[in-house]
C-alpha cells in the first residue's frame, strides 16, 4: 500500500518518510507511516487489520520516488491482512471511484 497520485500531488515535494516496523500488528485505521513534504506532515493509515510484512526502505533513502512513481517504486508497506477485505481498492479501482477513468 502507499498513497495515491492525487495525494502525492497535494503534498507536493516529499522530503521524508517514516514507517512502522515489520512485524507490527495494526488495526484498520492505525498509522503505518508518516510523510513529510515541503508543505506539511501527514499520517498514512492502514486500510485493513493485519501485520506489516514489509516496508519499502528505498523510499526512506529517496523520498522523491513517492512523487515520481507513487504506484510503482513509491509504495510504502505490505500488510498481510487478517480476514476478508473486499472493500480494498487497487489504483485503477480508486481512479474509477473518483472519476478519473
Amino acid at each position: 500500500m502507499g498513497i495515491t497520485d492525487h495525494a502525492q500531488s497535494e503534498l507536493t515535494d516529499v522530503v521524508f518518510v517514516e514507517f512502522e516496523k515489520v512485524g507490527k500488528k495494526v488495526a484498520k485505521g492505525d498509522v503505518v507511516a508518516s510523510v513529510e513534504s515541503v508543505k506539511t506532515v501527514s499520517e498514512v493509515y492502514s486500510p485493513a487489520a493485519g501485520e506489516i510484512a514489509a516496508v519499502n526502505s528505498s523510499v526512506t533513502e529517496k523520498p522523491e520516488s513517492i512523487n515520481q512513481d507513487p504506484y510503482g517504486s513509491g509504495w510504502f508497506v505490505v500488510i498481510k491482512p487478517e480476514g476478508e477485505n473486499e472493500e480494498l481498492l487497487d489504483a485503477a479501482g480508486y481512479r474509477k471511484i473518483i472519476g478519473e477513468e
